[in-house]
């Protein structure tokens, strides 16, 4: 057992230096950062993973062909794509590759056992690994505190190189580090993201029902205002990440006021949806449809139709009719779809709007 965990820090050692490398390939090669990092970000962190998850999940030789040529034609297609800074099409493809390479991730993750099961695994894993990252960080900003505050008092600024190298470095190979975490102690964090769900799911409810009242009242419309829809849209996607977390806890029967309340909290969250919708619909009539609001319609339109069958099968729960099992299959069902649209906006987008 030993020997086995020796090996894996091992290579999670350098796996993480893989990604520090990755990280600074713009300071290392005099590449233009801004090129770079819009285009590449993803990079830095998913291949990593994915090779973490072959070496311990392990993986038939079909499925990793599939996965390496899948991340190798995102890399291709990203460093290919003509360097218009303008180009919406550009500006998309570079926000949805994240969400291909994340999903290819998943299927690395699933690896043999495709289950609904084993998607809600991916799922609660994304949420422990993002509870342990925000530890490792706020640990090592304490310790980058303390570093660069005892150099300073014998006259030495360190703060320039070492946010260049040593953070940035860091912080690439965090969500390595915090995935290596999770996996081999389960019980560190496993209950972290349900818990956070369970407790923010009445809050988030609340805040929506004062936020929409807030809006009628100061009569603020998202119809005309650009920025205000983008916000719109942010919410919906930070209101959907809880519902998915907390539908990922299977391991703790919910009561029946959380039930309630997460039924509650998807009829608002259609609601924001709604109107997130006919804002997309209404702008498009009138000015047009542009590569930013066919994207943005597409994705409204998806968790819409999501939003609908967990709320029917919610409902269902509540009348005895179904097990709460039911809106985790429900969730893991339409993950592949979204999927889809992240292909299809990274990889087709372009080549339709030219």
């Amino acid at each position: 057992m030993a020997a086995t965990d020796h090996l894996a820090w091992g290579l999670v050692i350098l796996l993480g230096l893989v990604a520090a490398f990755l990280a600074k390939v713009p300071a290392i090669f005099s590449i233009n950062e801004e090129f770079y990092m819009s285009r590449f970000i993803g990079f830095i962190v998913f291949p990593v993973l994915a090779v973490y998850f072959v070496w311990r999940n392990g993986l038939s030789n079909q499925k990793k062909i599939i996965a390496f040529a899948a991340m190798l034609a995102g890399l291709l297609w990203i460093a290919f794509l003509p360097d218009n800074r303008e180009s919406d099409t550009l500006i998309l493809a570079c926000i949805h590759l994240p969400v291909f390479l994340w999903s290819v991730l998943g299927f690395v993750f699933i690896g043999d056992k495709e289950t609904m099961g084993a998607r809600l695994d991916y799922l609660k894993f994304n949420g422990d690994m993002v509870v342990m990252t925000a530890l490792i960080g706020l640990a090592f900003g304490l310790m980058s505190g303390v570093t660069m505050g005892l150099f300073n008092i014998i006259g030495l600024n360190i703060q320039e190189q070492y946010m260049e190298w040593v953070a940035l470095s860091c912080i690439a190979a965090a969500p390595l580090v915090a995935t290596h975490l999770t996996r081999s102690n389960p019980q560190l964090v496993g209950r972290v993201s349900p818990v956070i769900a369970k407790i923010f799911s009445p809050l988030v409810l609340v805040m929506l029902v004062i936020y929409l009242t807030a809006i009628a009242v100061a009569g603020k419309s998202p119809f005309e205002d650009r920025n205000f829809l983008l916000i719109f849209n942010a919410l919906l996607i930070g209101v959907m990440a809880i519902l998915f977390f907390a539908a990922s806890d299977r391991e703790r029967e919910k009561t029946k006021a959380e039930r309630w309340i997460l039924l509650m909290l998807t009829l608002v969250t259609i609601v924001v949806n709604v109107v997130a919708i006919s804002a997309i619909v209404f702008r498009t009539l009138e000015w047009g449809m542009t590569p930013n609001r066919a994207a943005v319609l597409g994705a409204n339109l998806l968790i819409f139709t999501n939003l609908i069958f967990i709320a029917y099968h919610w409902i269902k729960v509540l009348r005895n009719e179904e097990p709460v099992a039911e809106i985790g299959n429900q969730i893991g069902k339409f993950l592949p779809y979204y999927f889809v649209w992240s292909a299809v906006v990274t990889f087709l987008f372009p080549v339709l709007f030219k």
